[in-house]
């Protein structure tokens, strides 16, 4: 939810950086960041007209981010969810001496009366797509006497299944949603649809239920209904029941399932079903940041089986996972494993190898788009064949490898920097408003400056003879580098203090002088300086906190 505060418009005031100061910072520590910023900037310092006018904003915003910062529950929202989180109305009816967990809840409390407000009748669309392929063809071949079987040409594959279902949620009130939802299936030229709208209702923080109604050509009308319930804050239950007509009367049915949190990570649950498959099934789920363990048993009518599967979790930015499953029951035994990866921001490709008896050879290939699921399962052959095994498992990752360097890196290189100008061409006019204030503050830190740089070549100090803050790109690109750098070395000068400069872990772009000249792009601070007359120079991080002078600093015959 605080994450959707910075989607209306790009916020660059940092307070923190304003002060340069520690995010920890006591109050002492910001008291005094704010009395030497008042003094750089206080309006009655200077004469003319116009430096005293821009003087006098740069005060106030100081002054706004010290009065923010002071305020021990101010403070705490701002930690939180930066400025936007200060403009959400309804926080001056909240008592002050929260603690930030507290004022976490009331913010959120606050967030989704807001949303309530605006987004009552917003739709959250789901839908998918599952195509059957039946390839058998390719590796299950006729033998020779069969004359009248085509032969010669290439193999025939045909799509024998598909089924298309869809569900849009309408709120009705805050705590009523209808749900409507249709589906239609095909299978080797015989199909049929259905179309249900389910009515939930909220009936507190413990609690749900909903009602079913459902229609369709092959199953006929159908009533259901489903309740949920937390008994404990480590256990809950859900209940459902449905009758589902047809031209061979009505056929009940009911499904309970008791769930409890065994510890942090994993879940119990126990499910019986009576009806037309009738069951009791129990299982285990343990869920980490690394892996994802399942092991279920069900007892049943016409189905019994034993399964286990496990999941590995890479912590890479494409989110790769690799799983291996292995079920057996009455029908026989299935061993499935594959792999998953994001390809996208919204899109996320997984291919999975299916080997059974007496099922035979298959391969599922699923995409997620967003809330879009397709789904290609392919029937390679109905028997064990190591060669539809071998193509199946290699030929996936083949494809993925080719794909990702023909068609997904460049298109999502692409999209980054398309995303990048975009977000440029809409900070334009802020960076633009950073600039101005960041040359006013450099014109108004000159006198200062002089001050400082007299102070420090007397006893042979810390002088900044140049530093420059932005992208840092290769020797080949001077002059895309010049267009991505600001020179900071009056504003860097004027922080220093008793022969040292300190610069806190915050982004640099807040401090006093600068601003982003590359927004969206990774920087850096670069720095030349003078210390008991010798060179030093030192390149830090945006986020990196930096103190000078440091012996490691020092460049090599670098004396004066």
């Amino acid at each position: 939810m605080a994450a959707a505060l910075g989607e209306d418009e790009i916020d660059n005031d940092d307070y923190y950086s304003l002060l340069n100061a520690r995010r920890e910072a006591t109050q002492e520590e910001l008291k005094a960041s704010y009395r030497r910023l008042c003094m750089l900037y206080h309006p009655d310092k200077h004469r003319d007209a116009e430096l005293k006018r821009q003087a006098e904003q740069l005060f106030n915003l100081v002054h706004q981010a010290y009065e923010v910062l002071s305020d021990p529950q101010s403070r705490a929202i701002y930690d939180i969810y930066g400025k936007k989180g200060l403009e959400v109305e309804g926080w001056e009816v909240v008592e002050r001496k929260r603690t930030p967990a507290e004022i976490r809840e009331e913010f959120e409390r606050l967030q989704r009366e807001r949303d309530e407000r605006r987004l009552q009748q917003r739709t959250n669309p789901k839908g998918t797509i599952s195509v059957g392929v039946d390839a058998t063809d390719l590796f299950d071949h006729y033998e020779e006497e069969y004359e009248d079987a085509p032969s010669g040409g290439f193999p025939q594959i045909e799509i024998n299944r598909m089924h298309i279902s869809q569900s849009i949620e309408a709120p009705l009130t805050t705590s009523d949603t209808a749900v409507l939802s249709g589906s239609l299936s095909t299978h080797n030229g015989n199909g049929g649809g259905s179309i249900n709208l389910t009515l939930r209702r909220v009936t507190s923080a413990k609690g749900w239920g909903e009602v079913e109604l459902g229609g369709g050509d092959t199953h006929g009308p159908l009533l259901g209904m489903k309740l949920f319930r937390n008994l404990t804050p480590r256990c809950f239950v859900t209940g459902q029941c449905g009758l589902q007509f047809s031209s061979r009367g009505v056929r009940p049915g009911v499904t309970t399932v008791l769930a409890r949190h065994l510890d942090k990570n994993t879940m119990g649950y126990l499910q019986w079903r009576w009806g037309t498959q009738s069951a009791m099934n129990t299982s285990v789920v343990r869920d980490t940041k690394t892996s994802h363990f399942t092991f279920a048993l069900q007892l049943g009518v016409p189905h019994s089986f034993m399964m286990m599967s496990y999941q590995y979790k890479f912590q890479d930015e494409d989110q790769t996972k690799i799983k291996g499953s292995v079920k057996s029951g009455f029908f026989g035994t299935v061993v499935e494993y594959g792999a998953e990866r994001k390809i996208s921001r919204h899109s996320v490709l997984g291919a999975t190898v299916s080997i059974g008896v007496p099922q035979g050879v298959s391969l599922k290939i699923k995409l997620n788009r967003a809330s879009q699921t397709y789904f290609f399962p392919i029937h390679l052959t109905d028997q064990l064949l190591p060669s539809a095994v071998f193509y199946a498992t290699v030929g996936p990752v083949v494809f993925y490898l080719a794909m990702q360097r023909l068609i997904i890196i460049p298109y999502v290189r692409a999209q980054k920097e398309e995303e990048l100008e975009k977000q440029q061409e809409n900070a334009a006019s802020e960076i633009a408003r950073k600039r101005q204030e960041a040359e006013t503050a450099v014109l108004l830190m000159q006198e200062s400056v002089r001050r400082i740089i007299e102070a420090e070549e007397s006893k042979m100090g810390l002088i900044i003879l140049n530093a420059w803050y932005g992208k840092f790109v290769t020797d080949n690109s001077r002059r895309h580098e010049k267009a991505k750098v600001i020179d900071v070395t009056v504003p860097l000068q004027c922080l220093v203090k008793d022969s040292k400069l300190i610069l806190t872990e915050t982004s640099k772009a807040g401090l006093p002088g600068f601003y982003d000249p590359c927004v969206g792009e990774e920087k850096g601070l670069k720095l030349l300086y003078q210390f008991r007359g010798v060179m030093h120079q030192v390149l830090s991080g945006d986020t990196e906190p930096l103190r000078i002078p440091k012996q490691s600093h020092r460049i090599d015959g670098g004396e004066t």
